[in-house]
């Protein structure tokens, strides 16, 4: 009876604690960025950040900030790093995109974007933090590649494969079959 009784209320607490936290948006930043080297030199840095509600009410007065790309090093060529909507729906997803032009070289470690929405319930301003970039080598000295392993394989790939041909059945000729010795029965 007892353990009957703590099952009951184990149970009990999991579904409170469950429709307490399912009341409000849980809200989920993703924040990606890649490089474009541009035929001038120059680099361009592509980012989009992606913000998921997965919680089961709406979220109210979005706001999006990424202040990590600083002034002196990146100029902002088409967007804005900031934005902001009405809402989010529950299970619904926001999207932003902007395009910066770096000014210098180095390696850039950039820090996570700021989601800043208001719940009906609470009267203080909530806040989300979006996952961190990985670091990007700006403007990084890029290795000539290696065009002549092409031209060798074009001008005399016909000639290697009718080598190795010739000399996998040479050793296939030469070496003694293991099967014909293990059919016999010793007596």
């Amino acid at each position: 009876m007892a353990n009957l009784l703590v099952k009951a209320f184990f149970a009990l607490f999991l579904i409170s604690a469950a429709t307490a936290a399912g009341d409000s948006p849980f809200i989920i930043a993703h924040k990606k960025a890649s490089l474009t080297r541009l035929k001038s030199g120059a680099e361009r840095v592509s980012v989009s950040i992606d913000i998921y509600n997965q919680g089961f009410s709406t979220a109210y007065d979005v706001s999006l900030v990424d202040h990590s790309w600083p002034q002196d090093a990146f100029d902002v060529i088409s967007g804005n790093i900031s934005k902001s909507w009405e809402k989010l729906d529950a299970g619904g997803v926001l999207s932003h995109s902007f395009e910066l032009e770096a000014k210098r070289q180095g390696m850039f470690y950039g820090a996570p974007a700021v989601v800043t929405f208001r719940i009906p319930t609470k009267s203080a301003p909530q806040e989300a933090y979006s996952t961190s970039i990985l670091p990007l080598d700006i403007l990084a000295e890029i290795a000539p590649e290696k065009k002549f392993d092409l031209r060798l394989l074009a001008k005399y790939g016909s000639q290697i494969s009718v080598i190795s041909i010739v000399a996998l059945f040479v050793y296939l000729m030469v070496t003694p079959s293991k099967s014909s010795g293990a059919s016999k029965k010793k007596r």
